[in-house]
């Protein structure tokens, strides 16, 4: 049988660091290479086309419950139109949604339970067509009656304002 020899072998490690300029470039981690220079202005915003500004959609959501002096409250969002599911700009701008019940009961924006069942007052154009699951969900509710988790608002070319109310658990 042979014998395999092994010979400890030192590197030298060059006086200049292979790590220079921009770590995630990996080009500047090859020995005697330098790092790219890149002008300022190409990395500038004003070298960049202008991006045309995408529609917005203002969406006011109206309180179930009046408040002391008999006016329900607002509250107000906004939304980039044609991107956003309504359930999820309510829960990102914190707007109460689900009563008790749907609170501890929602299916997770599955359309299977109807605890997001909000009314359209003002701005049905603006949003989706009812989807499937909500015709066979809302077959005999109003057509303004919507599942905030199947409304789709805006179609990424309108804008415009749309007037939302949450229904209290005794009108579902």
């Amino acid at each position: 049988m042979a014998a395999l020899n092994f010979t400890a072998i030192s590197l030298r490690v060059p006086e200049k660091s292979y790590v220079t300029g921009n770590h995630r470039n990996p080009i500047s981690f090859l020995p005697g290479r330098r790092p790219m220079k890149i002008p300022a202005a190409a990395n500038s915003v004003e070298a960049s086309p202008t991006v045309p500004e995408k529609p917005e959609i203002e969406l006011e959501f109206i309180g179930e419950k009046p408040g002391s002096d008999g006016s329900c409250p607002v509250e107000r969002a906004k939304a980039v139109s044609g991107e956003k599911l309504l359930r999820n700009i309510m829960l990102d701008n914190k707007i109460e949604l689900y009563a008790p019940y749907g609170k501890l009961m929602n299916c997770g924006g599955g359309g299977s339970c109807g605890t997001c069942i909000v009314e359209i007052i003002d701005g049905k154009d603006l949003l989706n067509e009812r989807t499937n699951t909500e015709l066979r969900y809302l077959k005999k509710k109003p057509e303004s009656w919507r599942l905030a988790c199947q409304t789709i608002v805006g179609n990424k070319e309108n804008s415009g304002k749309v007037v939302v109310q949450r229904l209290p658990q005794w009108k579902k």
